[in-house]
């Protein structure tokens, strides 16, 4: 009898904190590495999110909290998507959860029986097929091209949706591309949607603050409200605070999903951390000033990184209107010889051998379903993203044909 069960057997690790703690290692032996594999702002969380949760700690919130999230809480979130979506929710249709993963991992739980199939469009951030694994449904999905900047259209969607479709899961902007879909693309997404009424849809919006240029952010069940009773809209506090660490993510929607999603999270975790939680009240409710700032600064580091990639040979790189990510194709070095004389035949080879030579560390794109593509946070200094970009200038040239 085998200790490993079959659903942790259907899984893989994660590759994005996969590449990270390599980096950390190589780093800790010495080595000059630029890090640019993990999706977290390099800025500290404002001071008036840090100084509510110290005024937390002060009043004694060390308790534990309701397995559902403090009403305080639930009902900032609440008046969040009333406020900046045009969607109302009552308190008691919210779920705080320990991260954006948790959230998605609880809605899976309580809803995916085995042979349930949930679409996710391709390019897909890592954990969203391991999550529909691990619950023992199966991942189908639906593929998007760099020729249409990574963006699925409705007939692709349609496409892959059978009878045994529970869910789509759907991200905008994306995690890896950073793709971003208008109201008109989500409008014609929306109208097939509508044809399919035992389809259930997971949209998560943790990048809604992440867009730039004249790009303005719809989430579908704002966009068309017929959806809004199969819809789970989810999102948090990490990727626009730059509250990674303090681990509040939260999803709203129709009340039976959200009492199964509780009931899920009351056995797995319980409440999440009660101090965390009233940081977040005062990152929705307090000033918002330092999500203008930061969504400059990202969009100052997203042009670099874009015009520095298209500079190397054989990178093609498209300009992403959202998220804090590009996903360039590597296709045009495939099949070159790195300076190890290593041959590149795949995208971990590439990102392998930029690693090893130029110290840079990147994610290869067969990680989020796609290849031959890597994937670069710019979540960085911006004296970083020159250097590393200029690394794998240097290296790309240095590649000989085969």
């Amino acid at each position: 009898m085998s200790l490993i069960s079959r659903a942790v057997s259907r899984i893989n690790p994660s590759a994005t904190i996969a590449v990270t703690q390599i980096a950390r290692e190589l780093r800790a032996r010495g080595r000059d590495i630029i890090s640019l594999g993990s999706g977290q702002p390099d800025f500290d969380t404002p001071e008036h999110i840090k100084n509510a949760a110290k005024e937390a700690l002060d009043r004694g919130e060390t308790k534990y909290p309701p397995v559902g999230g403090i009403p305080e809480l639930r009902k900032a979130v609440a008046e969040k998507f009333a406020r900046e979506n045009g969607i109302d929710y009552d308190p008691s249709q919210v779920i705080i959860s320990g991260g954006g993963k948790q959230v998605i991992s609880n809605a899976l739980l309580a809803t995916v029986d085995e042979g349930d199939e949930v679409v996710i469009p391709l390019p897909y951030w890592v954990s969203y097929p391991e999550l529909v694994a691990l619950c023992g449904g199966k991942p189908v999905f639906a593929k998007a091209t760099l020729e249409n900047d990574y963006k699925l259209t409705p007939e692709s969607l349609e496409a892959v949706i059978s009878p045994q479709t529970k869910w789509l899961i759907f991200n905008s902007p994306s995690n890896p591309s950073g793709a971003a879909y208008s109201s008109v693309e989500l409008s014609a997404i929306a109208d097939m949607l509508l044809r399919h009424p035992h389809v259930w849809i997971l949209s998560d919006d943790i990048y809604e603050h992440l867009t730039y240029g004249d790009f303005r952010f719809s989430t579908l069940a704002q966009v068309e409200p017929k959806l809004k009773e199969r819809t789970l809209t989810m999102n948090g506090v990490s990727k626009a605070y730059a509250m990674t660490g303090w681990r509040v993510g939260y999803g709203a929607g129709p009340r039976q999903l959200i009492s199964a999603m509780e009931k899920v999270q009351g056995q797995l975790t319980s409440g999440t951390c009660i101090i965390s939680q009233w940081a977040a009240v005062a990152a929705l409710n307090g000033p918002q000033d330092f999500l203008r700032t930061s969504r400059v600064t990202f969009e100052g580091r997203r042009d670099l990184v874009v015009t520095m990639l298209n500079e190397a040979r054989g990178i093609e790189c498209p300009t992403p209107a959202g998220a804090f990510y590009v996903f360039p194709s590597c296709a045009g070095v495939i099949g070159n010889v790195g300076p190890s004389g290593k041959l590149i035949e795949t995208d971990t080879d590439f990102v392998t051998e930029l690693l090893d030579i130029e110290g840079v560390a990147v994610v290869q794109g067969s990680a989020f379903g796609l290849s031959p593509n890597f994937r670069i946070s710019y979540a960085a200094s911006t004296a970083d993203l020159t250097e590393a970009c200029g690394r794998i200038q240097r290296f790309c040239t240095n590649l000989k044909e085969h």
